[in-house]
């Protein structure tokens, strides 16, 4: 008798929610970032869930609690208690963790933000943990950022060139660190914003639509 392999999909089975990781150093506007993705994604009908990253504290995920952009259960807060890569790379199990808590909670999440605790430009995700992830930097943190190589600027999926209206003010080009950074990346995404102004949140949500969730 020729046997098959059985390939049917148990009715029980199902595709869990998105993970988008996003990285980057201490003050880089992380969470002003993910501030601006939730009404931003709610306006475009996406259900989302968020996990935050600090040393050994809640600070994160109280702040956007508060905020009263999302419901304050749907955020889950991990305490580090280490070098803040450390739980998104080395040993990404907390955070997994809090992401299956947070499905579980919450069927109808489609898309869960992991924000890493503030770290170097070494910093990058285990694809055990994410999908998807973008590396936040800011202008007032160098012009020079793009060109030392660090592997959390060359690897994300999405470089996000924050704080674009501080340019003048600590004298950096903006043009030329946007020309490094594009040649640094070859080519791959970036965006830059002003997390407080709300400029270039679109182009963010745009690029996780199309590239993670296929709308």
């Amino acid at each position: 008798m020729n046997m098959q392999p059985d390939v049917s999909v148990s009715s029980s089975s199902r595709v869990g929610a998105a993970r988008v990781g996003i990285g980057g150093p201490v003050g880089s506007g992380k969470t002003a970032l993910i501030e601006r993705l939730i009404p931003a994604f709610a306006k475009r009908g996406v259900s989302l869930a968020i996990v935050t990253n600090d040393l050994v504290t809640a600070e994160d995920a109280e702040r956007i609690r508060r905020s009263g952009l999302i419901d304050p259960a749907r955020v889950s807060a991990v305490e580090a208690g280490a070098c803040p890569h450390t739980v998104i790379r080395e040993d990404p199990t907390l955070n997994i963790a809090a992401a299956d808590e947070l499905e579980a909670r919450f069927p109808d999440v489609e898309l869960i933000l992991i924000e890493s605790g503030g770290d170097n430009l070494a910093s990058t995700f285990s694809l055990d943990l994410v999908d998807w992830w973008m590396f936040v930097i800011d202008v007032a943190g160098g012009d020079d950022i793009p060109r030392k190589n660090g592997p959390g600027v060359l690897k994300c999926d999405l470089l996000v060139v924050n704080k674009t209206d501080l340019a003048p003010h600590v004298g950096v080009d903006l043009e030329q660190m946007e020309r490094d950074a594009a040649k640094a990346r070859a080519g791959r995404p970036m965006v830059l914003t002003n997390c407080r102004a709300g400029q270039g949140i679109d182009a963010i949500v745009d690029q996780i639509l199309a590239s993670v969730l296929f709308r």
